[in-house]
């Protein structure tokens, strides 16, 4: 199951479990669109993997699988 975790690893940027800006990683690394195209070029520069859209859980299952609630903030972004 995926964290959901709740900011911009750049920016630090709010990205609920609903936020379709929401970018991730395949190891979850997390990244809010803006700084996806405009400081990370779509590569996620703790892995140099591809960043895509996040999932959205649905709301009714938030209760029983809820988000992450660290926030993560990465080491010179951009």
């Amino acid at each position: 199951m995926l964290e959901l975790r709740p900011n911009c690893e750049c920016c630090d940027r709010d990205l609920p479990p609903d936020s379709p800006d929401a970018r991730m990683c395949t190891y979850e690394c997390t990244w809010c669109v803006d700084c996806v195209e405009t400081v990370l070029g779509g590569r996620c520069p703790n892995c140099g993997g591809e960043l895509v859209r996040r999932p959205v859980r649905p709301a009714a299952r938030l209760a029983a699988d809820p988000p992450s609630t660290v926030r993560v903030l990465a080491r010179g972004c951009g």
